[in-house]
């Protein structure tokens, strides 16, 4: 696979996971957001915010090459429909990142840090990666906290017990 064909590859599977989680997102109520199953557990309107989020991360680390968590700004959202209008934005932003991305762009380093501490510094082809599997793990997360508040949990890979077809 050549570097051309992973960035549509990256594309394709951002696209592909955007329709279910976007369900995900809508199914979570905001009384729901201070929920959590444990306490030990982050409380579901984090969650969810997290996973509205991600996509962002996307876009800041193609054109920034860096997220501070110092300085970097968490989606805030007090409502459902707060959360689904942030969440078309970042996913448009991160196709729009993705699209102009070039192959040299993949083999510079991405950096996370927090203000002087370095957690990352790797290529950003490698972050592009785990960020996408970082957003379904916590989509995934994110069903187990709907599954236990009884909201129904869409179709995401094939049909779920909720919903039969996808």
């Amino acid at each position: 696979m050549n570097d051309t064909s992973v960035i549509t590859q990256f594309y394709k599977e951002l696209e592909a996971e955007i329709p279910a989680t976007r369900k995900c997102i809508e199914r979570v109520s905001e009384n729901l957001y201070t929920w959590k199953p444990h306490e030990k557990s982050m409380t579901m309107g984090y969650l969810t915010s997290l996973v509205t989020e991600i996509p962002r991360w996307i876009a800041v680390m193609i054109k920034s090459g860096e997220i501070d968590f110092q300085t970097f700004q968490h989606t805030q959202a007090n409502t459902t429909q707060e959360m689904v209008t942030l969440f078309d934005t970042y996913t448009n932003e991160a196709k729009q990142a993705l699209k102009e991305l070039t192959v040299d762009q993949l083999s510079k380093p991405f950096v996370l840090r927090s203000g002087n501490q370095i957690m990352i510094n790797s290529p950003l082809i490698e972050n592009l990666s785990s960020t996408l599997n970082h957003w379904v793990h916590h989509r995934g997360q994110l069903t187990v906290y709907m599954r236990l508040n009884n909201i129904d949990v869409p179709s995401i890979y094939g049909p779920s017990a909720d919903e039969k077809t996808f």
